[in-house]
């Protein structure tokens, strides 16, 4: 039975930290390696870096299921994505809260994972990465409250503490339901 999910929350929250351990954990699980238009040196996780334009051909050319734009940046989920549903897989992407209204409508089974954490957790993280200014920070601390869109199915993950710990929920979240 295939099954996708959203894991979205705000930067810094522990995504990719998250979906990793899962990974490691369920085996089987796909993790969607996203396209996007940054750096590839920028770290984080693994993405697949193109340019603007090398994006807009990409695009054109149907190479995505889903694509938004989000601080200045595009991101896509690769078309291939439809042909491991079809073949029963269960799918996680890292997402974005913007974009889940347009995710629920091209994959209508859309499960989101919202991850959260402490402000002040949050903001230790962000400073400790070292991208962003003190007032970068405060912004994205400010975009961390942002509600979800009403109507979809989620759940939520608070990744305040041990990593180890908010592992061990999602991977229960993504247990297939038994009969």
């Amino acid at each position: 039975m295939s099954r996708i999910f959203a894991i979205v929350g705000p930067s810094g929250v522990g995504k990719d930290s998250l979906m990793r351990a899962a990974a490691e954990r369920l085996p089987e699980l796909h993790l969607v390696r996203r396209v996007i238009t940054r750096d590839p040196d920028a770290g984080g996780e693994d993405f697949h870096a193109v340019s603007r334009n090398a994006f807009q051909r990409l695009r054109a050319d149907g190479a995505f299921a889903l694509d938004w734009e989000a601080h200045g940046l595009h991101y896509g989920i690769p078309a291939e994505v439809e042909l491991r549903l079809t073949r029963g897989e269960t799918v996680l992407f890292n997402g974005s809260r913007a974009m889940l209204g347009q995710a629920a409508a091209v994959f209508p089974a859309l499960r989101v994972v919202h991850v959260t954490a402490r402000p002040e957790v949050l903001a230790a993280r962000l400073a400790g990465r070292g991208r962003e200014t003190p007032g970068e920070i405060a912004a994205r601390l400010e975009r961390a409250r942002l509600a979800l869109p009403a109507g979809l199915d989620v759940a939520e993950i608070d990744n305040s503490g041990a990593l180890e710990t908010a592992a061990e929920a999602l991977v229960a979240l993504l247990q297939p339901a038994s009969a």
